[in-house]
């Protein structure tokens, strides 16, 4: 019974959370004369992926490699459809000349590389296909070419949003802001993921599909919250960095790690997922150029959400 209340308690906790997050980061931005885009990438992305990372460390651990892998991916595939298409309705996205040009992409390499990297059977003839530990170092090295990049673009002007409208606090002020917010998050996210598992196994679903859709929306759920305050806020630098940079994250960092503690096998079966994946980082940067540029609009964000619709009835008819 408790596992329940707390579930309820959770969605609350994660809204706070997400409120007090994204002010804090703009405050920040503004205050450093940073871009936004920047915090949304770093801090915002990197607390956001908390739960991930948290369910796949202890996933890798006690070797649910369906749950370590699918949560993964699922939540990506969650992240740009569902996630980012509920923004896009809240107030369409806008997002910036690099963004488009090199952070989507790099976001679509690393769904492509995690799918190399994974079918040992298809490429190499092996008996068997699994993300091991040196697959996890490689994943690693491009997450920290991935630091390296953001890092060096907060040098850039052309990303720098002086005049947008946000409330500015203290540096300490906003730091604790962060914290809290951040906290908020992770504990939400928990409460709410242990809540859905537990209805989950009570109407006897399987693990797969549990990895793919009931924890991978639970632990997207910090990004559906942020990304969604931040679209009502008007701060699409952070509503769009928070989902490309939690996507970036989730395979090149969460991923990467994971396989180090442990290699997670892989069945063919996910390469479905690993195609989906691909499949809306295209249509996300299709978007860009369909209709008003490098803006989703509201009725691709409704597109984006009626496509996870049909991906999740397609699970749920597939997977046994």
């Amino acid at each position: 019974m408790i596992t329940y209340v707390l579930f309820i308690i959770g969605f609350v906790i994660l809204i706070k959370g997400a409120d007090l997050l994204v002010n804090g980061s703009a405050s920040i931005a503004k205050k450093l004369k940073i871009s936004s885009i920047v915090i949304g990438l770093t801090i915002v992305a990197f607390g956001t992926s908390a739960p991930e990372f948290i369910v796949n460390i202890f996933a890798s651990v006690q070797g649910n490699t369906e749950i370590a892998i699918g949560n993964i991916l699922g939540s990506n595939i969650a992240n740009i459809l569902l996630i980012l298409g509920i923004s896009a309705l809240i107030y369409p996205i806008t997002a910036k000349r690099n963004t488009v040009i090199k952070e989507i992409p790099f976001s679509l390499l690393a769904a492509i590389v995690v799918g190399l990297l994974a079918n040992d059977m298809l490429i190499d003839g092996k008996d068997f296909s699994s993300i091991t530990r040196i697959d996890g170092m490689i994943l690693i090295c491009f997450f920290i070419i991935f630091m390296y990049y953001t890092f060096g673009i907060t040098k850039s002007k052309d990303d720098i949003t002086p005049e947008e409208e946000t409330q500015t606090h203290s540096m300490t002020k906003s730091i604790i802001m962060i914290v809290i917010g951040l906290t908020g998050l992770v504990i939400g996210g928990s409460w709410i993921v242990n809540g859905a598992v537990k209805i989950a196994e009570a109407f006897n679903i399987s693990e797969s599909l549990i990895g793919l859709t009931i924890v991978a929306i639970g632990t997207s759920l910090p990004e559906l919250a942020t990304s969604a305050v931040a679209a009502y806020k008007k701060q699409s630098d952070i509503a769009i960095g928070n989902i490309v940079g939690s996507n970036i994250f989730n395979i090149f960092w969460i991923l990467g790690v994971s396989a180090i503690i442990k290699p997670l096998p892989f069945k063919q079966s996910s390469d479905m997922d690993i195609l989906a994946t691909i499949i809306a980082s295209l249509l996300l940067f299709a978007f860009m150029f369909i209709g008003k540029k490098r803006v989703v609009e509201r009725w691709q964000g409704a597109f984006m959400i009626i496509t996870y619709v049909a991906y999740v009835v397609f699970l749920v008819m597939t997977t046994k």
